[in-house]
């Protein structure tokens, strides 16, 4: 006989949401705009939060939790900048949740910052249940992934506020058609904000911070 107890699940997200929401109330107290960052392993997360560093530094004061399974390299590539960084491995996990937000932003003065970016652990399913009590979730996905990322990654899709498709230079390179993903993409949700970037030479970091409202 198998036995399968879905309700230990159910009061784990239960409980994320919680602190999710207190997350949010305490952020919304100190005046801090918090945005969630996600995407797989090289999709170019860091990259776009170091554009957004570097085009926004001068009109706001930022801070950054970057999360990994292990080790540092984003939050060293973060520290360059001379903003409040805070680096959380998360072991085992696949993703940041909640609680371990509350805990890291134990260590930033929120008094200090108006803006935090949190770059989530490398991964397009874990994360999506699991929301940190940010005013908004960017979902970056490389072309190199191929077009078929949102029908792969429903539920990580649904919850997006903005998606970014990054590396749009590469497109031709790799086959893949980038209106496929933006097609599917409108398809699951209602008034779809979508942005092309090339990080790497800043391309489409104007519009996504016009998307961030900021």
């Amino acid at each position: 006989m198998h036995i399968i107890d879905v309700g230990i699940e159910k009061d784990i997200l239960s409980a994320n949401r919680k602190l999710a929401e207190e997350n949010k109330k305490l952020f919304d107290e100190h005046g801090v705009r918090a945005f969630d960052f996600l995407g797989a392993i090289g999709s170019g997360k860091t990259m776009i939060i170091e554009r957004l560093i570097e085009r926004l530094g001068d009109k706001y004061r930022i801070g950054a939790i970057t999360g990994d399974v292990s080790g540092n390299d984003d939050y060293l590539r973060l520290l360059k900048y001379g903003i409040e960084v805070v680096n959380v491995n998360t072991g085992k996990e696949c993703h940041l949740d909640a609680h371990l937000i509350q805990h890291a932003i134990e260590k930033i003065d929120l008094d200090s910052i108006d803006l935090l970016f949190i770059e989530n652990v490398g991964n397009l399913v874990c994360p999506a249940d699991f929301p940190l009590g940010t005013e908004k979730r960017v979902v970056v996905i490389s072309v190199t992934e191929g077009d078929d990322m949102v029908r792969k990654h429903p539920v990580m899709f649904g919850e997006a506020d903005i998606v970014v498709i990054n590396k749009i230079d590469l497109a031709e390179y790799v086959g893949v058609n980038p209106q496929i993903i933006i097609s599917d993409y409108e398809k699951l949700k209602s008034n779809p904000m979508i942005v092309k970037t090339n990080a790497m030479l800043g391309e489409g970091i104007d519009e996504l911070i016009s998307m961030m409202e900021l």
